[in-house]
Protein backbone atom coordinates (compact mmCIF):
# COMPACT_ATOMS: atom_id res chain seq x y z
CA UNK A 1 0.00 0.00 0.00
CA UNK A 2 0.92 3.46 -1.04
CA UNK A 3 -0.31 6.72 0.51
CA UNK A 4 -0.98 8.92 -1.88
CA UNK A 5 -3.40 11.82 -2.80
CA UNK A 6 -4.53 10.92 -6.33
CA UNK A 7 -7.63 9.26 -4.64
CA UNK A 8 -8.76 12.05 -2.94
CA UNK A 9 -7.52 14.60 -6.28
CA UNK A 10 -9.67 12.56 -8.50
CA UNK A 11 -13.23 13.15 -6.53
CA UNK A 12 -11.92 16.99 -5.21
CA UNK A 13 -11.20 18.56 -8.59
CA UNK A 14 -14.58 17.76 -10.36
CA UNK A 15 -16.56 18.49 -6.93
CA UNK A 16 -14.38 22.12 -6.72
CA UNK A 17 -15.64 22.65 -10.44
CA UNK A 18 -19.29 22.04 -10.30
CA UNK A 19 -18.97 23.97 -7.14
CA UNK A 20 -17.48 26.86 -9.25
CA UNK A 21 -20.25 26.69 -12.31
CA UNK A 22 -22.76 26.76 -9.98
CA UNK A 23 -21.46 29.64 -8.13
CA UNK A 24 -20.68 31.60 -11.58
CA UNK A 25 -24.63 31.42 -12.38
CA UNK A 26 -24.51 34.67 -14.65
CA UNK A 27 -21.19 33.65 -16.76
CA UNK A 28 -21.58 32.65 -20.23
CA UNK A 29 -22.21 29.29 -21.63
CA UNK A 30 -18.60 28.84 -23.19
CA UNK A 31 -17.16 29.58 -19.42
CA UNK A 32 -19.32 26.99 -18.00
CA UNK A 33 -18.08 24.68 -21.17
CA UNK A 34 -14.28 25.81 -20.43
CA UNK A 35 -14.59 24.59 -16.67
CA UNK A 36 -16.13 21.44 -17.52
CA UNK A 37 -13.83 20.14 -19.82
CA UNK A 38 -10.36 21.56 -18.07
CA UNK A 39 -11.90 19.61 -15.07
CA UNK A 40 -12.90 16.71 -17.00
CA UNK A 41 -9.50 16.44 -18.26
CA UNK A 42 -7.83 17.06 -15.09
CA UNK A 43 -9.71 14.41 -13.93
CA UNK A 44 -8.70 11.80 -16.54
CA UNK A 45 -5.15 12.69 -16.18
CA UNK A 46 -5.43 11.54 -12.59
CA UNK A 47 -6.99 8.74 -13.29
CA UNK A 48 -4.61 7.85 -15.76
CA UNK A 49 -1.63 8.24 -13.01
CA UNK A 50 -3.92 6.07 -10.77
CA UNK A 51 -4.20 3.35 -13.20
CA UNK A 52 -0.18 3.19 -13.89
CA UNK A 53 0.93 3.06 -10.51
CA UNK A 54 -1.60 0.26 -9.94
CA UNK A 55 -0.46 -1.42 -12.74
CA UNK A 56 2.80 -1.50 -11.13
CA UNK A 57 1.29 -3.19 -8.23
CA UNK A 58 0.50 -0.63 -6.16
CA UNK A 59 -2.54 0.41 -4.03
CA UNK A 60 -3.17 3.80 -3.14
CA UNK A 61 -4.56 4.54 0.40
CA UNK A 62 -5.38 7.90 1.69
CA UNK A 63 -7.07 8.81 5.14
CA UNK A 64 -6.13 5.61 7.45
CA UNK A 65 -7.59 3.39 4.56
CA UNK A 66 -10.99 4.78 3.79
CA UNK A 67 -9.61 6.08 0.42
CA UNK A 68 -8.77 2.95 -0.83
CA UNK A 69 -7.88 3.11 -4.83
CA UNK A 70 -7.26 -0.57 -6.27
CA UNK A 71 -7.28 -2.14 -9.90
CA UNK A 72 -11.44 -2.13 -9.63
CA UNK A 73 -11.19 1.63 -8.87
CA UNK A 74 -8.73 2.67 -11.57
CA UNK A 75 -11.12 1.08 -14.41
CA UNK A 76 -13.80 2.74 -12.98
CA UNK A 77 -12.45 5.94 -12.38
CA UNK A 78 -10.90 5.54 -16.17
CA UNK A 79 -13.76 4.86 -17.76
CA UNK A 80 -15.71 7.30 -15.72
CA UNK A 81 -13.53 10.31 -16.62
CA UNK A 82 -13.17 9.45 -20.35
CA UNK A 83 -17.09 9.56 -20.62
CA UNK A 84 -17.32 12.35 -18.63
CA UNK A 85 -15.08 14.39 -20.96
CA UNK A 86 -17.10 13.05 -24.43
CA UNK A 87 -20.57 13.77 -22.84
CA UNK A 88 -19.11 17.61 -21.91
CA UNK A 89 -17.55 18.34 -25.72
CA UNK A 90 -20.69 16.84 -26.97
CA UNK A 91 -23.11 19.11 -24.75
CA UNK A 92 -20.62 22.11 -26.06
CA UNK A 93 -23.23 22.54 -28.63
CA UNK A 94 -26.33 20.72 -27.93
CA UNK A 95 -26.92 22.12 -24.84
CA UNK A 96 -27.11 25.77 -25.62
CA UNK A 97 -28.93 25.39 -28.55
CA UNK A 98 -31.66 23.42 -26.56
CA UNK A 99 -32.26 26.04 -24.07
CA UNK A 100 -31.48 29.19 -26.49
CA UNK A 101 -35.32 29.89 -25.99
CA UNK A 102 -35.58 30.23 -22.33
CA UNK A 103 -34.68 33.65 -20.63
CA UNK A 104 -32.35 31.79 -17.77
CA UNK A 105 -30.14 29.90 -20.52
CA UNK A 106 -26.84 31.15 -18.72
CA UNK A 107 -28.56 29.95 -15.34
CA UNK A 108 -29.49 26.76 -17.09
CA UNK A 109 -26.27 26.33 -18.55
CA UNK A 110 -24.47 26.87 -14.92
CA UNK A 111 -26.68 24.19 -13.31
CA UNK A 112 -26.14 21.27 -16.04
CA UNK A 113 -22.34 21.92 -16.12
CA UNK A 114 -22.25 22.08 -12.07
CA UNK A 115 -24.20 18.99 -11.75
CA UNK A 116 -22.44 16.99 -14.38
CA UNK A 117 -19.37 17.64 -12.85
CA UNK A 118 -20.82 17.59 -9.06
CA UNK A 119 -22.09 14.19 -10.06
CA UNK A 120 -18.64 12.60 -11.59
CA UNK A 121 -17.13 13.70 -7.93
CA UNK A 122 -19.47 11.82 -6.34
CA UNK A 123 -19.21 8.87 -8.25
CA UNK A 124 -15.47 8.99 -8.10
CA UNK A 125 -15.58 9.14 -4.67
CA UNK A 126 -17.86 6.27 -4.52
CA UNK A 127 -15.16 4.16 -6.26
CA UNK A 128 -12.45 4.84 -4.15
CA UNK A 129 -13.64 4.83 -0.63
CA UNK A 130 -13.25 1.87 1.52
CA UNK A 131 -15.88 2.59 4.18
CA UNK A 132 -19.15 0.57 3.78
CA UNK A 133 -20.77 3.96 5.56
CA UNK A 134 -19.29 6.37 3.07
CA UNK A 135 -20.16 3.73 0.17
CA UNK A 136 -23.84 4.31 0.73
CA UNK A 137 -23.56 8.46 1.36
CA UNK A 138 -21.77 9.06 -2.33
CA UNK A 139 -24.21 6.84 -3.43
CA UNK A 140 -27.07 8.41 -2.60
CA UNK A 141 -24.77 11.38 -3.25
CA UNK A 142 -24.94 10.78 -7.21
CA UNK A 143 -28.62 10.28 -7.09
CA UNK A 144 -29.40 13.54 -5.88
CA UNK A 145 -27.10 14.83 -8.40
CA UNK A 146 -28.46 12.91 -11.57
CA UNK A 147 -31.98 13.66 -10.91
CA UNK A 148 -31.62 17.36 -11.35
CA UNK A 149 -30.23 16.82 -14.97
CA UNK A 150 -33.13 14.28 -15.29
CA UNK A 151 -35.41 17.53 -14.73
CA UNK A 152 -33.06 19.82 -16.83
CA UNK A 153 -35.71 20.66 -19.39
CA UNK A 154 -38.26 21.37 -15.95
CA UNK A 155 -41.43 20.19 -18.16
CA UNK A 156 -44.21 17.88 -17.03
CA UNK A 157 -42.51 14.96 -17.91
CA UNK A 158 -39.36 15.47 -17.06
CA UNK A 159 -40.50 16.41 -13.76
CA UNK A 160 -42.37 12.96 -13.30
CA UNK A 161 -39.41 11.44 -14.69
CA UNK A 162 -37.03 13.21 -12.34
CA UNK A 163 -39.52 12.52 -9.05
CA UNK A 164 -39.78 8.50 -10.20
CA UNK A 165 -36.01 8.30 -10.14
CA UNK A 166 -35.55 9.89 -6.92
CA UNK A 167 -37.80 7.96 -4.54
CA UNK A 168 -37.25 4.31 -6.77
CA UNK A 169 -33.47 4.54 -6.43
CA UNK A 170 -33.90 6.38 -2.81
CA UNK A 171 -35.68 3.79 -1.24
CA UNK A 172 -33.61 1.14 -3.21
CA UNK A 173 -30.52 2.55 -1.67
CA UNK A 174 -32.26 2.39 2.00
CA UNK A 175 -32.79 -1.49 1.40
CA UNK A 176 -28.77 -1.14 0.38
CA UNK A 177 -28.41 0.40 4.00
CA UNK A 178 -30.26 -2.67 5.80
CA UNK A 179 -28.42 -5.01 4.42
CA UNK A 180 -25.25 -3.15 4.96
CA UNK A 181 -25.98 -2.50 8.86
CA UNK A 182 -26.84 -6.80 9.00
CA UNK A 183 -23.37 -7.55 7.64
CA UNK A 184 -22.12 -5.10 10.33
CA UNK A 185 -23.85 -6.36 13.22
CA UNK A 186 -22.58 -9.85 11.96
CA UNK A 187 -18.99 -9.47 11.62
CA UNK A 188 -18.72 -6.82 14.80
CA UNK A 189 -19.04 -9.26 17.54
CA UNK A 190 -16.54 -11.76 15.71
CA UNK A 191 -13.09 -12.07 17.65
CA UNK A 192 -11.39 -11.49 14.71
CA UNK A 193 -12.58 -7.77 14.63
CA UNK A 194 -11.99 -6.83 17.68
CA UNK A 195 -9.59 -3.50 17.51
CA UNK A 196 -9.91 -3.46 14.08
CA UNK A 197 -12.16 -0.80 12.12
CA UNK A 198 -15.49 -3.11 11.07
CA UNK A 199 -16.44 -0.12 8.06
CA UNK A 200 -13.84 -1.10 6.19
CA UNK A 201 -14.44 -3.13 3.75
CA UNK A 202 -10.99 -4.65 3.22
CA UNK A 203 -11.52 -5.46 6.80
CA UNK A 204 -15.13 -7.28 6.19
CA UNK A 205 -13.38 -9.43 3.43
CA UNK A 206 -11.52 -11.24 5.99
CA UNK A 207 -14.32 -12.71 7.85
CA UNK A 208 -17.32 -12.30 5.41
CA UNK A 209 -17.26 -16.62 5.44
CA UNK A 210 -17.75 -16.24 9.29
CA UNK A 211 -20.86 -14.28 9.30
CA UNK A 212 -23.73 -16.83 10.26
CA UNK A 213 -25.61 -18.15 6.79
CA UNK A 214 -29.01 -17.01 7.81
CA UNK A 215 -27.38 -13.40 7.82
CA UNK A 216 -25.68 -13.41 4.69
CA UNK A 217 -28.81 -14.80 2.42
CA UNK A 218 -30.59 -11.37 4.07
CA UNK A 219 -28.39 -9.08 3.82
CA UNK A 220 -27.50 -9.75 0.21
CA UNK A 221 -31.17 -10.05 -0.62
CA UNK A 222 -31.54 -6.51 1.00
CA UNK A 223 -27.98 -5.55 -1.20
CA UNK A 224 -29.03 -7.18 -4.53
CA UNK A 225 -31.91 -5.32 -3.90
CA UNK A 226 -31.07 -1.88 -3.22
CA UNK A 227 -27.77 -1.46 -5.49
CA UNK A 228 -30.42 -3.49 -8.77
CA UNK A 229 -32.32 -0.59 -7.86
CA UNK A 230 -29.34 1.83 -8.58
CA UNK A 231 -28.29 -0.18 -11.62
CA UNK A 232 -31.47 -0.58 -13.05
CA UNK A 233 -31.74 -4.48 -12.54
CA UNK A 234 -35.70 -5.98 -12.81
CA UNK A 235 -37.74 -5.87 -10.99
CA UNK A 236 -36.14 -2.45 -9.51
CA UNK A 237 -35.97 -0.53 -13.12
CA UNK A 238 -39.26 1.74 -13.37
CA UNK A 239 -37.42 5.10 -13.22
CA UNK A 240 -35.09 3.83 -15.58
CA UNK A 241 -37.39 4.15 -19.01
CA UNK A 242 -38.58 7.64 -18.34
CA UNK A 243 -35.38 9.34 -16.41
CA UNK A 244 -33.62 7.94 -19.75
CA UNK A 245 -36.12 9.25 -22.21
CA UNK A 246 -36.89 12.57 -20.45
CA UNK A 247 -33.18 13.56 -19.89
CA UNK A 248 -31.16 15.82 -22.45
CA UNK A 249 -29.66 12.96 -24.60
CA UNK A 250 -25.97 13.27 -22.77
CA UNK A 251 -26.86 12.82 -19.64
CA UNK A 252 -28.49 9.10 -21.11
CA UNK A 253 -25.25 8.41 -22.51
CA UNK A 254 -24.15 9.12 -18.68
CA UNK A 255 -27.11 7.58 -17.35
CA UNK A 256 -27.05 4.60 -19.60
CA UNK A 257 -23.33 4.23 -19.27
CA UNK A 258 -22.14 5.37 -15.72
CA UNK A 259 -24.81 6.08 -13.64
CA UNK A 260 -26.02 2.34 -13.46
CA UNK A 261 -22.96 0.78 -13.09
CA UNK A 262 -21.95 2.80 -10.42
CA UNK A 263 -24.84 0.16 -8.74
CA UNK A 264 -22.95 -2.89 -10.58
CA UNK A 265 -19.50 -1.55 -9.39
CA UNK A 266 -21.25 -1.82 -5.42
CA UNK A 267 -22.76 -5.09 -6.01
CA UNK A 268 -19.10 -6.29 -7.19
CA UNK A 269 -17.27 -4.61 -3.70
CA UNK A 270 -19.89 -6.33 -1.40
CA UNK A 271 -21.81 -9.25 -2.53
CA UNK A 272 -18.97 -10.82 -4.57
CA UNK A 273 -17.47 -10.91 -1.20
CA UNK A 274 -20.05 -13.85 -0.38
CA UNK A 275 -20.48 -15.90 -3.39
CA UNK A 276 -17.81 -18.44 -3.29
CA UNK A 277 -18.72 -19.66 0.34
CA UNK A 278 -22.10 -19.49 0.01
CA UNK A 279 -23.58 -21.22 -3.68
CA UNK A 280 -27.28 -19.81 -3.11
CA UNK A 281 -26.04 -16.27 -3.64
CA UNK A 282 -24.74 -17.18 -7.19
CA UNK A 283 -27.95 -18.79 -8.22
CA UNK A 284 -29.91 -15.77 -6.74
CA UNK A 285 -28.15 -12.87 -8.48
CA UNK A 286 -27.99 -15.27 -11.88
CA UNK A 287 -32.01 -15.80 -11.43
CA UNK A 288 -32.30 -11.96 -11.43
CA UNK A 289 -29.94 -11.27 -14.10
CA UNK A 290 -31.77 -13.79 -15.85
CA UNK A 291 -35.19 -12.27 -15.82
CA UNK A 292 -33.67 -8.62 -16.26
CA UNK A 293 -31.67 -9.60 -19.71
CA UNK A 294 -35.08 -11.21 -21.20
CA UNK A 295 -37.92 -8.31 -19.84
CA UNK A 296 -35.62 -5.55 -20.57
CA UNK A 297 -34.88 -6.45 -23.89
CA UNK A 298 -38.38 -7.32 -24.62
CA UNK A 299 -39.84 -4.38 -24.05
CA UNK A 300 -37.11 -2.93 -25.99
CA UNK A 301 -39.05 -4.32 -29.02
CA UNK A 302 -42.14 -2.99 -28.55
CA UNK A 303 -41.02 0.21 -28.21
CA UNK A 304 -41.94 3.15 -30.36
CA UNK A 305 -39.46 6.13 -28.91
CA UNK A 306 -35.49 5.33 -29.88
CA UNK A 307 -34.46 6.46 -26.13
CA UNK A 308 -36.77 4.22 -24.67
CA UNK A 309 -35.98 1.77 -26.56
CA UNK A 310 -31.65 2.32 -25.86
CA UNK A 311 -33.51 2.71 -21.77
CA UNK A 312 -35.49 -0.93 -21.83
CA UNK A 313 -31.95 -2.23 -23.30
CA UNK A 314 -30.07 -1.02 -20.70
CA UNK A 315 -32.36 -2.67 -18.23
CA UNK A 316 -31.16 -6.02 -20.54
CA UNK A 317 -27.52 -5.14 -20.65
CA UNK A 318 -26.60 -4.85 -17.53
CA UNK A 319 -28.00 -7.72 -16.52
CA UNK A 320 -25.07 -9.64 -18.22
CA UNK A 321 -22.82 -7.57 -15.68
CA UNK A 322 -24.36 -8.30 -12.81
CA UNK A 323 -24.63 -11.75 -13.58
CA UNK A 324 -20.56 -12.21 -14.18
CA UNK A 325 -20.15 -10.37 -11.05
CA UNK A 326 -22.22 -12.65 -9.12
CA UNK A 327 -20.94 -16.07 -10.26
CA UNK A 328 -17.86 -15.30 -8.13
CA UNK A 329 -15.53 -16.99 -10.52
CA UNK A 330 -12.15 -15.15 -12.14
CA UNK A 331 -13.64 -15.63 -15.56
CA UNK A 332 -17.26 -14.56 -14.71
CA UNK A 333 -16.32 -11.80 -12.87
CA UNK A 334 -13.36 -10.95 -16.38
CA UNK A 335 -16.32 -10.97 -18.63
CA UNK A 336 -18.68 -9.14 -16.24
CA UNK A 337 -16.08 -5.96 -15.85
CA UNK A 338 -15.45 -6.71 -19.63
CA UNK A 339 -19.18 -5.97 -20.27
CA UNK A 340 -19.11 -3.05 -18.20
CA UNK A 341 -16.55 -1.11 -20.47
CA UNK A 342 -17.85 -2.27 -23.95
CA UNK A 343 -21.80 -1.49 -22.82
CA UNK A 344 -20.29 1.79 -21.38
CA UNK A 345 -18.65 2.94 -24.43
CA UNK A 346 -21.38 1.33 -27.19
CA UNK A 347 -24.45 2.14 -25.52
CA UNK A 348 -23.05 6.23 -24.67
CA UNK A 349 -22.67 5.96 -28.47
CA UNK A 350 -26.10 4.82 -29.84
CA UNK A 351 -27.79 7.17 -27.31
CA UNK A 352 -25.34 10.13 -28.52
CA UNK A 353 -26.04 9.29 -32.06
CA UNK A 354 -30.27 8.83 -31.30
CA UNK A 355 -29.27 12.72 -30.01
CA UNK A 356 -28.40 13.68 -32.97
CA UNK A 357 -31.43 12.09 -34.82
CA UNK A 358 -33.59 14.30 -32.70
CA UNK A 359 -31.88 17.18 -32.77
CA UNK A 360 -31.75 16.95 -36.82
CA UNK A 361 -35.30 16.04 -37.04
CA UNK A 362 -37.15 17.16 -33.78
CA UNK A 363 -38.68 13.67 -32.93
CA UNK A 364 -37.48 10.59 -31.53
CA UNK A 365 -40.15 8.16 -32.88
CA UNK A 366 -39.62 5.45 -34.97
CA UNK A 367 -42.86 5.69 -36.85
CA UNK A 368 -41.70 9.47 -38.03
CA UNK A 369 -38.37 8.90 -38.94
CA UNK A 370 -36.99 7.11 -42.22
CA UNK A 371 -34.53 7.77 -44.94
CA UNK A 372 -31.88 9.35 -42.71
CA UNK A 373 -28.95 8.03 -44.56
CA UNK A 374 -28.41 10.66 -46.98
CA UNK A 375 -28.13 13.89 -44.50
CA UNK A 376 -26.90 11.78 -41.64
CA UNK A 377 -24.28 9.67 -43.26
CA UNK A 378 -21.99 9.71 -40.36
CA UNK A 379 -24.43 9.33 -37.75
CA UNK A 380 -25.49 6.26 -39.27
CA UNK A 381 -22.64 4.47 -39.66
CA UNK A 382 -22.21 5.17 -35.89
CA UNK A 383 -25.60 4.11 -34.62
CA UNK A 384 -25.42 1.34 -37.46
CA UNK A 385 -21.92 0.43 -35.47
CA UNK A 386 -23.50 0.63 -32.29
CA UNK A 387 -26.62 -1.53 -33.27
CA UNK A 388 -24.29 -4.47 -34.31
CA UNK A 389 -22.30 -4.53 -31.36
CA UNK A 390 -24.48 -4.22 -29.08
CA UNK A 391 -26.13 -7.37 -30.00
CA UNK A 392 -23.11 -9.17 -29.85
CA UNK A 393 -22.28 -9.72 -33.43
CA UNK A 394 -18.59 -10.12 -34.29
CA UNK A 395 -16.02 -8.26 -34.75
CA UNK A 396 -17.25 -5.72 -32.68
CA UNK A 397 -16.62 -5.62 -28.91
CA UNK A 398 -19.37 -6.91 -27.15
CA UNK A 399 -19.14 -10.18 -29.04
CA UNK A 400 -16.03 -11.14 -26.78
CA UNK A 401 -17.68 -9.72 -23.66
CA UNK A 402 -20.45 -11.79 -23.94
CA UNK A 403 -18.50 -14.77 -25.30
CA UNK A 404 -16.70 -14.80 -21.83
CA UNK A 405 -19.62 -14.73 -19.77
CA UNK A 406 -21.25 -17.61 -21.54
CA UNK A 407 -17.98 -19.61 -21.09
CA UNK A 408 -18.16 -18.92 -17.42
CA UNK A 409 -21.82 -19.69 -17.22
CA UNK A 410 -20.84 -23.02 -19.01
CA UNK A 411 -17.83 -23.37 -16.64
CA UNK A 412 -20.20 -23.13 -13.58
CA UNK A 413 -22.46 -25.79 -15.30
CA UNK A 414 -25.19 -23.01 -15.35
CA UNK A 415 -26.54 -23.73 -18.69
CA UNK A 416 -29.84 -22.57 -18.53
CA UNK A 417 -28.11 -19.30 -17.46
CA UNK A 418 -26.23 -19.25 -20.99
CA UNK A 419 -29.05 -20.57 -22.90
CA UNK A 420 -30.87 -17.56 -21.53
CA UNK A 421 -27.88 -14.84 -22.21
CA UNK A 422 -27.60 -15.89 -26.00
CA UNK A 423 -31.26 -16.03 -26.51
CA UNK A 424 -31.08 -11.99 -25.54
CA UNK A 425 -28.39 -11.93 -27.34
CA UNK A 426 -30.36 -12.42 -30.87
CA UNK A 427 -33.58 -10.79 -29.56
CA UNK A 428 -31.36 -7.77 -28.98
CA UNK A 429 -30.12 -8.23 -32.52
CA UNK A 430 -33.11 -8.47 -34.26
CA UNK A 431 -34.49 -5.05 -32.13
CA UNK A 432 -31.45 -2.69 -32.71
CA UNK A 433 -31.27 -3.93 -36.73
CA UNK A 434 -34.56 -3.01 -37.13
CA UNK A 435 -34.08 0.31 -35.53
CA UNK A 436 -30.93 0.82 -37.61
CA UNK A 437 -32.60 0.24 -41.16
CA UNK A 438 -36.44 2.12 -40.18
CA UNK A 439 -34.17 5.00 -38.91
CA UNK A 440 -31.63 5.97 -41.84
CA UNK A 441 -32.64 3.24 -44.59
CA UNK A 442 -36.62 3.27 -44.56
CA UNK A 443 -38.64 5.01 -46.45
CA UNK A 444 -39.16 8.64 -45.29
CA UNK A 445 -42.41 9.72 -43.42
CA UNK A 446 -43.04 12.64 -45.65
CA UNK A 447 -46.17 14.02 -44.17
CA UNK A 448 -45.00 13.84 -40.69
CA UNK A 449 -41.47 15.00 -40.94
CA UNK A 450 -41.89 18.67 -42.98
CA UNK A 451 -44.24 19.29 -39.87
CA UNK A 452 -41.68 18.17 -37.61
CA UNK A 453 -38.65 20.24 -38.51
CA UNK A 454 -41.06 23.58 -38.83
CA UNK A 455 -41.99 22.97 -34.99
CA UNK A 456 -38.36 22.62 -34.40
CA UNK A 457 -37.30 25.42 -35.76
CA UNK A 458 -36.04 24.44 -39.48
CA UNK A 459 -33.71 22.17 -39.87
CA UNK A 460 -30.67 21.67 -37.92
CA UNK A 461 -27.49 20.13 -38.57
CA UNK A 462 -24.76 17.93 -36.75
CA UNK A 463 -22.18 20.52 -35.07
CA UNK A 464 -18.38 18.90 -35.59
CA UNK A 465 -18.68 18.96 -31.57
CA UNK A 466 -21.64 16.15 -31.45
CA UNK A 467 -19.88 14.10 -34.37
CA UNK A 468 -16.26 13.68 -33.00
CA UNK A 469 -17.17 12.07 -29.68
CA UNK A 470 -19.66 9.31 -31.71
CA UNK A 471 -16.66 8.93 -34.09
CA UNK A 472 -14.24 7.90 -30.99
CA UNK A 473 -16.96 5.72 -29.69
CA UNK A 474 -17.50 3.94 -32.92
CA UNK A 475 -13.47 3.68 -33.39
CA UNK A 476 -13.40 2.08 -29.62
CA UNK A 477 -16.27 -0.28 -30.13
CA UNK A 478 -14.41 -1.63 -33.13
CA UNK A 479 -10.76 -1.64 -31.59
CA UNK A 480 -11.90 -3.20 -28.86
CA UNK A 481 -13.18 -6.20 -31.09
CA UNK A 482 -10.47 -6.66 -32.95
CA UNK A 483 -7.62 -6.07 -30.32
CA UNK A 484 -9.23 -7.16 -26.84
CA UNK A 485 -5.99 -7.67 -25.42
CA UNK A 486 -5.46 -3.43 -25.11
CA UNK A 487 -7.68 -3.65 -22.09
CA UNK A 488 -6.81 -7.05 -20.90
CA UNK A 489 -4.15 -5.31 -18.54
CA UNK A 490 -6.33 -2.95 -16.87
CA UNK A 491 -9.47 -5.60 -16.88
CA UNK A 492 -6.98 -8.85 -15.07
CA UNK A 493 -5.67 -6.29 -12.63
CA UNK A 494 -9.55 -5.14 -11.69
CA UNK A 495 -10.57 -9.16 -11.35
CA UNK A 496 -7.27 -10.28 -9.10
CA UNK A 497 -8.74 -7.50 -6.78
CA UNK A 498 -12.02 -8.29 -6.87
CA UNK A 499 -10.86 -12.37 -6.14
CA UNK A 500 -8.50 -10.97 -3.63
CA UNK A 501 -11.39 -9.88 -1.66
CA UNK A 502 -13.19 -12.99 -2.04
CA UNK A 503 -10.52 -14.68 -0.83
CA UNK A 504 -9.85 -11.96 2.24
CA UNK A 505 -6.38 -11.58 0.92
CA UNK A 506 -6.12 -7.82 1.10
Amino acid sequence: MVESWLPILVFVIPTVCGVISLSLRRASGFFHSVIAVLGLTGTFAISVAITVEVMKGNVLVALNNTIYADGLSALMELLGSCMGMVVAIYSIRYIPIHVAHRADAPQRLSTYYGLLLLFLGMMNWTCVTNSIVWLYVTLEATTLATVFLVTFYWDRRSLEAGYKYLMLVTVGIIFSLFGLVLIYAGVAGLPEMKGRDVLLITELSRVGRKIPYSVVLLANALLVAGFGAKAGLVPFHAWLPDAHAEAPAPVSALLSGIVIKVGAYAIARIVTVFAPQYPAVIIFVAIMASLSMVIGILMALVQDDIKRMLAYSSVSQIGYVVEGLGFGTYLGIYGGLFHLVNHTIVKALLFLAAGAVAHVTGTRRLSELGGLVHRMPVVAICFFIGALAIGGLPPFSLFMSKFTLFAAAADLRLTWAAVIAVFTGLLTVACFVRAALRIFWGKPVEAIQPAVAHANGGERSVPMSMVLPMLLLALLTVVIGFYPGLIHPILDRATECILKVLTGGF
